[in-house]
Order: C-alpha cells, then sequence, then structure tokens
C-alpha cells in the first residue's frame, strides 16, 4: 500500500511541476491567467465500514483551475492595443466561425481593414454604425475599419454666443449707409465657414450695425455677396437687406426681424443662399447647392453688455471632405474615426463577453478560452455595462503570474517530489529486509 501512496505523491507533485512551469513559461504571455493545482485526499474504504482506523490512500489531482484576478496594465502606443480594466472578455470570431474569448488585447488590421487578433486568424467581435455613426446593439459583427473618404456635409445650422458693446456709438445710416468695404459704416463683424453640398468652403460674414438704443442692424453677406448671389457693389448692385436686432434694459435679445417677415424671433434663416464661384470676374454657380431647408443661425446667446464685443468660436455642421487620419477608443469601447476635416465619427464598438462560471471555460490556446456547459452561456454588451470592465486604449494587460509566487511553489513541488521519493526508498528498504529474514 505504501508504494501506491508514494507514487500518487510523486504524481501529484509532478502534475503541481507541470502546472507551476506552465505558469512561469506565460510569465511574459499577454493576457495570460495563471492556474493552480489543487489536490484531494483518497481514502479507501466500505459504505459499512469504520474510519476509526482507515489509513488514507494518498492523493489525487482534483482540479486545476484558472485565476482570473486583474493583471497589471502598460501604455504601449499601438493603435489598436487594448486591455480590460475590470471584468469581460474581447469576443473573436475564429477562421471555423466558432466564438472564442480571450482577455488579450493584441489587436491589428488586415488587407481588408477587419480588426483581427495577432495572428490574423481571429476577427474581433462587436457592433455596427449606421451612416451617421449611430451604434446599432443588435447581432455582433466583424469589426471593420472603413477607409473610405467621410463625404461632405451641407451646413444646417451656426450656433455661437456673442456680446455687442452697448456704450459703442450709433451709426447714423442716412449718412454713413452700410458698405462691407468701409468700415465706419459698421460696428463688428463676425465670419463662420459655411459649406455646400459639395464639401466647397464659402466665408459668410455678418456685419453688425448699432443704429440706436438697444437696436442694431445685422447684414449677412456670403463670399463677399447676397446670399442669392448678386452683388453688393458694382453692375447689377442690389443692398442688402438686414435683420433688426432689438434688446432690453437688460440687454437680453428681445427678438429678430427680417424682412419682409414681421414675425419677432431668435433664430436668423438663410433660405435663398445659392453657392457659387468667381469664373474669370463673372459669378456663377458652382454645380452645388445649399441645404434644401435652408441654414439656421441661431442668435438667441447675442447679449448687449457694455463690454467689448466678442464671439466665442462657432459651431456648425458643414464639413467639406475628409480622409482618415487616425483611431481613437474611448472606455465605452466606441471606435472613433479621425478625418483630415476635424471631424470624427464612430465606426462600431467592441462587445465583450461575461460568464457565470469563468473557472468553467475551456482553454483553447493561443490565450483563449471557449464556452462549456460549466461556463454556461456568455453575456453579451458594451463595456462598462454591469460588470463589465473599461477599455483602455493603447495598452496590453500583462499576464497575471506572480513569478515570486511561483517560484516558491517550483520549491514546494521540488520538495514533495523527494520526499514522496523517499517515502517508496524506504518501503523498498523495509521489502529487502522482510525477504532476508525469510
Amino acid at each position: 500500500m505504501s508504494f501506491n501512496i508514494g507514487l500518487s505523491g510523486l504524481y501529484a507533485a509532478n502534475k503541481q511541476l507541470d502546472v507551476t512551469g506552465n505558469n512561469i513559461a506565460n510569465v511574459a504571455t499577454t493576457g495570460f491567467k495563471s492556474s493552480r493545482a489543487e489536490f484531494a485526499d483518497v481514502y479507501a474504504a466500505s459504505k459499512l465500514g469504520s474510519g476509526h482506523n482507515a489509513i488514507g490512500s494518498g492523493v489525487s489531482l482534483a482540479a486545476v483551475s484558472q485565476q482570473f484576478n486583474q493583471g497589471e496594465i502598460t501604455g504601449t502606443g499601438g493603435l489598436l492595443d487594448m486591455a480590460i480594466k475590470g471584468g469581460g472578455f474581447f469576443v473573436q470570431k475564429g477562421s471555423d466561425g466558432s466564438l472564442e474569448y480571450t482577455r488579450s488585447g493584441t489587436f491589428r488590421p488586415d488587407k481588408d481593414g477587419y480588426v483581427t487578433n495577432s495572428t490574423g486568424t481571429s476577427r474581433l467581435q462587436g457592433y455596427a454604425t449606421d451612416e451617421n455613426g449611430k451604434v446599432i446593439k443588435g447581432n455582433l459583427v466583424d469589426l471593420r475599419i472603413d477607409q473610405s473618404n467621410l463625404p461632405p456635409k451641407a451646413s444646417t445650422k451656426v450656433d455661437s454666443s456673442s456680446n455687442l458693446k452697448s456704450s459703442e456709438p450709433v451709426i447714423d445710416q442716412a449718412l454713413k449707409p452700410f458698405d462691407p468695404m468701409e468700415e465706419s459704416t459698421f460696428t463688428t463683424q463676425y465670419s463662420t465657414m459655411l459649406y455646400d453640398t459639395q464639401g466647397n468652403s464659402h466665408p459668410m460674414v455678418q456685419y453688425m450695425v448699432k443704429t440706436g438704443a438697444n437696436e442694431w442692424k445685422s447684414y449677412t453677406l456670403i463670399d463677399g455677396r447676397n446670399p442669392d448671389g448678386t452683388p453688393v457693389s458694382g453692375a447689377g448692385a442690389v443692398a442688402p437687406v438686414p435683420s433688426t436686432l432689438t434688446f432690453d434694459t437688460a440687454g437680453a435679445l428681445k427678438g429678430i426681424v427680417t424682412p419682409p417677415s414681421t414675425v419677432s424671433n431668435t433664430t436668423l434663416t438663410i433660405a435663398n443662399w445659392k453657392p457659387g464661384v468667381l469664373d474669370k470676374g463673372v459669378w456663377v454657380e458652382n454645380g452645388a447647392a445649399a441645404n434644401p431647408t435652408g441654414i439656421a443661425i441661431n442668435m438667441a446667446n447675442i447679449t448687449q453688455h457694455n463690454s467689448a464685443s466678442y464671439r466665442n468660436p462657432p459651431i456648425t455642421d458643414g464639413y467639406a471632405t475628409g480622409e482618415i487620419t487616425g483611431l481613437k477608443i474611448d472606455g465605452s469601447g466606441v471606435l472613433f474615426a479621425t478625418f483630415s476635416n476635424e471631424q470624427s465619427k464612430a465606426i462600431g464598438q467592441i462587445s465583450l463577453a461575461s460568464f457565470n462560471n469563468e473557472q468553467g471555460l475551456q482553454p483553447n490556446g493561443g490565450t483563449t478560452w471557449k464556452e462549456t456547459f460549466s461556463s454556461g452561456q456568455p453575456g453579451y454588451d458594451t463595456p462598462q455595462s454591469g460588470t463589465l470592465g473599461t477599455i483602455v486604449a493603447n495598452s496590453l494587460e500583462n499576464s497575471n503570474v506572480n513569478l515570486t509566487s511561483e517560484l516558491v511553489e517550483l520549491i514546494k513541488a521540488q520538495s514533495n517530489f523527494q520526499a514522496n521519493s523517499k517515502t517508496i526508498s524506504t518501503e523498498s528498504t523495509l521489502m529487502q529486509t522482510i525477504i532476508q529474514m525469510t
């Protein structure tokens, strides 16, 4: 019996060495999770047998459990390197169509733009976006970085906050009619860049003229001409039609009136803009168009206080064609493509998987795991949802192996092996003594 007990001890010590050796071998493996050998004692007894004098029959390997505690996160600067801070697994689809799960965020694009693992054999899974960059949380899809240009968008609105200095002198327009080429005929001016449907840029300038107490005129020119393309000076000149802004005694905007309408509101709408260009000194339409519903200029945030006239940077939704220049990933796993026209657009969102029993996952090699009956079915959601962690961009999660602890385990396993070898050696000596006695 002692031989069998010693042999079981040797087997257990050998398995302990295997597990410890595997941990040490993967100390530098990204996303690796260490394992622990768990043992149980063995007793041989019948159902009705008494246990008062029972002697154990050795030891057996009960389980090799994985330790899913967080590994250290290190910045790498890699464009598609990602780490999960917290719970969850990246979801990958293998070449055979099956799903696998990993904590290793070493991703890169393939020749078709799909985000794959470091070997290029599995594609990262997530949620797609529509043409406006809105994430569609439905079925999982292969995440792909679209290298195509961002098409232009015609301007539909302009929004900003500004102040008109209340102590500015009144300009008598009977003596000094508005002339954009003569600075003495207007008080201040604001410039905004507008875009037509083909992405051509057109500077819009609003000239503000103080015409009375708490009253200002606003003249709007685009490309130095009236919005409809008619010139404001020279042959065929048409005098620009101003809008009238009135303020209350506290300096807040009461409303805007633009002829021929008599309705007062806080939005100036340009509905007759015809984009064009100068061709050999002749103004012609450039083949593009303006936003069909016009351009709404929000002037509700204009004040009239006795401080310097200023205007905060305008916000407009129009832009020219943009070429992709980079990629950014936020904590919730949204992939944003950045473009040369200073725009950004969501092109996808990473999905993470969670399991009721992570210990039930089956190691699949390549720092991946497979779903099993013991692990339960995965739940998919976006990062930062529920118990799922945060995505740390341009970083990787290191192996969670504690090398110092593993070296101590190595010494313990070696001692266990030697001690069990001594048990067998001693039993052999006893057997030799008995044989000699006979």
